[in-house]
């Protein structure tokens, strides 16, 4: 079968353009050439775009890696424990836009509002070259990814996350050894807009849900929040880690990456066969400046349990690799440098200027 050809589980190829605005937003007659409707959950039909863009010529959805990782096994090693294997990039919102250039690429307004962190030039037309080319909010200039999710409003009012926000890298399976860089130009989908509360609370991404003062574990926006300065809204959910060697994207934006599963017999996390690659784990843990009334408190692709966000991997790839390999590999709880103040006798992969030294 050729790549063109192939049809994922739960994806049905329409001949006819869908033109219902849904939560990934509007598809037009005029704009989008081809369209899918994926099941990505039961009983939730979203769109997928398979507009071409300058990555995926044929607009089939898939973006193959080149190279592509060959004989790759899924690591069944358990070093010695670390209770740490992290670091953080730390990233400020640059701009918000209705665009989403991994789900609707090269069509501008297409999308639910998002907010934008990290390079300062996402937006529908985004690819790999032009992230590259980019300027960034993270602290360290070789991080000019990509990172989105849906705008939060109260009524009408746009509410943007104040100052740097936490982009945990961390490893998602027991041998945090075996982790290696994000390949460049790799990018995915976390969560689903159209998702049910239940779903939300069940994804394997769900930490905490949303939190504010000492409510946490909601699905949906906390009623009140205590009317204090100190306290904002809050929400940690976690990306898969696993990725199957093959393409940086995928129709669906998800396919091509896994949730660890457990290692039989044990209580140990592993890649599963068909995604044998460790990369990190991404979290994103975000705090929005808003309390007391909540009652009008919603996400621009609707209620709390409608909360999902997108990466796009742009980092110099040196810059990561010292990162991954001091950090997460080396079992430490690194800051933004790569520096554990813990374990200062490793030093940091970075200089005070957040680069390579």
């Amino acid at each position: 079968m050729s790549r063109s050809s192939k049809i994922l589980p739960g994806v049905l190829v329409t001949s006819a353009l869908l033109l219902t605005s849904i939560g990934l937003g509007t598809v037009g007659a005029a704009s989008a050439p081809r369209t899918t409707a994926t099941a990505v959950h039961p009983g939730h039909v979203r769109a997928v775009s398979t507009a071409s863009s300058p990555e995926d010529p044929d607009g089939d959805g898939y973006i193959p890696a080149n190279p592509p990782v060959t004989g790759a096994t899924p690591s069944t090693q358990d070093p010695p424990h670390r209770y740490f294997h992290e670091f953080q990039a730390n990233c400020s919102v640059s701009h918000t836009r209705p665009d989403d250039p991994i789900v609707y690429p090269q069509q501008p307004g297409k999308s639910h509002d998002h907010t934008f962190m990290g390079n300062t030039t996402t937006d529908a037309g985004s690819t790999t070259a032009s992230l590259s080319a980019g300027g960034t909010t993270c602290k360290a200039p070789g991080d000019l990814s990509g990172y989105w999710m849906p705008t939060l409003y109260n009524n009408d009012r746009q509410i943007l996350p104040v100052g740097p926000q936490v982009i945990y890298y961390k490893a998602g399976v027991t041998d945090y050894t075996s982790v290696r860089p994000f390949p460049k130009g790799l990018r995915f989908v976390v969560g689903n807009p159209m998702q049910s509360a239940d779903e939300f609370r069940h994804h394997r991404g769900f930490v905490e849900g949303w939190e504010c003062g000492d409510s946490y574990f909601n699905t949906e926006f906390p009623a009140s929040c205590p009317d204090r300065a100190d306290v904002q809204l809050n929400i940690r959910f976690q990306a898969p880690s696993c990725w199957d060697g093959k393409y940086l994207d995928t129709p669906d934006h998800k396919s091509h990456m896994a949730y660890p599963v457990v290692k039989p017999g044990t209580n140990d996390n592993m890649c599963p066969a068909d995604h044998p690659v460790a990369v990190p784990m991404i979290e994103f843990k975000m705090a929005f400046p808003v309390n007391g009334d909540m009652s009008q408190v919603r996400l621009a692709s609707g209620p709390g349990h409608s909360f999902h966000y997108d990466f796009f991997n742009a980092w110099d790839d040196r810059t990561l690799k010292a990162l991954v390999d001091h950090c997460v590999v080396g079992g430490l709880q690194c800051d933004a440098r790569g520096y554990d103040q813990t374990h200062p006798e490793a030093g940091a992969a970075l200089n005070a200027d957040y680069r390579l030294p």
